[in-house]
C-alpha cells in the first residue's frame, strides 16, 4: 500500500470518527433541550416524559430540517439509537428492587403477569391477523401497552432490529392512550364506577396504565397508598421485561431459521442462507443484574439517583435519535391500523384489566 493511499485511508477514518462524535454530541444537545422542555409544568402535568417529548421533537426535526444536518453525523445518530439504547435499557434496572416487588406479594405479581401476557398475545394476534400489520409493528405496539410504555418499545426495537418509524407508531399509541388513562381513571374511581377499594385502585392503575409517570400521575389523584401500590405493581411489570425479551428473542430466531430453511430448500442455485444469529437481548440480562445490585443496596442512594438521572438522559438521547431517523411517509402507510390496534389494546386494558383486578383481589384478598 502506497504512503499516499495509507494517508488517505487514515484521513477518511478520522473524518468518519469525527462525524460520528459530532452526531452523538448533536443528539446530546438536542436531548438536553428536550429535557428542559419536558420539565415545563404544562408538559410535565400531562405525564409526558422526556422520552416521549424526545421522539416527537426528533421526528419533527428529522422530517422538516433533516437537510441541515451533515451526512457524516448520521453514524452518531445511529449509535445513539442503537448501542447507547442497549446500555440505557440495562441501567433502567436500577429503578427496580426485589424488596419493593415483594411488598405487594402475589396479588401484584399475578396482576402484572396476567396483564403483560394477555396484552402481548392479544396485541400481536390482533395486529397481525386483523389489522394486517407486520410482525415488528404489532409486537412493538403490544409491548408498549403491556409492559412499560416507551422504554419497552425501545427494548423491543433493539431486540427486533426494526425500523425507527415502527417504534414511533408504537410510542404514539403509548402517548395517546396512556395520557387518556391518566386523566380518565381517577375520574371513574371517584365516581364509583370501578368498584375498587384503594388497594384495588393501585393494582388496576399500576397494572394497566402505560408509562411509569402516567401511573404516578393517575394514582396520586386517589391517595398516597394507591400511589405506593400502583408504582410497585408498575415496577413488577417492568421486571417482566427480561423474561419476555428472552422469549421474544428465541421466537424471532426460530422464525428466522424456518424462513432460512424454506428459502434454502427452494433455491435453485444451491446457495445456502446462513440462519440468523440468536437474538439474545444481552442488555436485558444487564437490566436484571442492575435490579440485583439495587436490591442489595450496594450503591449509595445519591449514586443511584445520579445514575438514574443520567440513564433517563441516555434514553432521551436514544428516543430523540429514533425520532430523527423516522419518516412520516413510512408512518402514513400503517398509521391508522397501528392506532386501531392500540385502541383495541386500550379497551382490553380497561375492561379486561378491571376484570383481572377483581379476580386477583377475590383470590388473594
Amino acid at each position: 500500500m502506497s504512503t499516499a493511499h495509507l494517508t488517505a485511508t487514515t484521513a477518511s477514518t478520522e473524518s468518519s470518527t469525527r462525524g460520528q462524535l459530532n452526531g452523538i454530541l448533536f443528539v446530546a444537545l438536542f436531548a438536553a433541550a428536550v429535557t428542559r422542555i419536558a420539565s415545563i409544568p404544562a408538559i410535565a402535568g400531562l405525564g409526558l416524559s422526556p422520552l416521549i417529548v424526545g421522539i416527537v421533537a426528533g421526528a419533527v426535526y428529522g422530517n422538516a430540517l433533516r437537510d441541515g444536518m451533515p451526512a457524516s453525523w448520521a453514524a452518531g445518530v445511529n449509535f445513539s439509537a442503537r448501542k447507547l439504547l442497549r446500555i440505557a435499557v440495562a441501567f433502567f434496572g436500577l429503578r427496580v428492587s426485589l424488596q419493593e416487588i415483594a411488598q405487594v406479594g402475589l396479588p401484584g405479581l399475578a396482576e402484572s403477569v396476567l396483564i403483560v401476557v394477555s396484552t402481548l398475545v392479544i396485541g400481536t394476534w390482533v395486529g397481525m391477523k386483523t389489522m394486517k400489520l407486520d410482525r415488528d409493528t404489532a409486537l412493538l405496539t403490544a409491548a408498549g401497552s403491556a409492559i412499560c410504555g416507551a422504554a419497552a418499545v425501545l427494548a423491543f426495537e433493539s431486540t427486533l432490529q426494526s425500523k425507527p418509524h415502527k417504534s414511533a407508531m408504537a410510542v404514539g399509541s403509548v402517548v395517546l392512550f396512556g395520557t387518556l388513562s391518566m386523566f380518565l381513571y381517577p375520574v371513574l374511581f371517584k365516581a364509583g364506577w370501578l368498584h375498587l377499594d384503594t388497594v384495588g385502585a393501585g393494582l388496576f392503575f399500576g397494572g394497566t396504565i402505560h408509562e411509569v409517570a402516567q401511573v404516578v400521575g393517575a394514582a396520586s389523584n386517589v391517595s398516597p397508598e394507591a400511589t405506593h401500590v400502583a408504582t410497585i405493581v408498575k415496577m413488577t411489570r417492568v421486571m417482566l421485561l427480561v423474561p419476555v425479551l428472552l422469549a421474544i428473542g428465541m421466537w424471532v430466531n426460530r422464525s428466522a431459521r424456518r424462513t432460512s430453511a424454506s428459502t434454502s430448500a427452494t433455491a435453485h442455485d444451491g446457495a445456502r442462507h446462513a440462519p440468523r444469529k440468536l437474538a439474545i437481548p444481552w442488555f436485558a440480562l444487564g437490566f436484571l443484574a442492575f435490579v440485583v445490585v439495587n436490591s442489595l443496596h450496594v450503591l449509595p442512594d445519591t449514586a443511584t439517583n445520579t445514575l438514574n438521572t443520567l440513564d433517563t438522559f441516555a434514553l432521551t438521547m436514544a428516543m430523540t435519535a429514533l425520532g430523527i431517523e423516522t419518516r412520516i411517509s413510512q408512518i402514513r402507510q400503517a398509521g391508522p391500523r397501528a392506532l386501531t390496534t392500540g385502541l383495541i389494546l386500550y379497551v382490553w386494558l380497561t375492561a379486561g384489566g378491571l376484570g383481572i383486578t377483581w379476580t386477583v383481589q377475590r383470590l388473594f384478598g
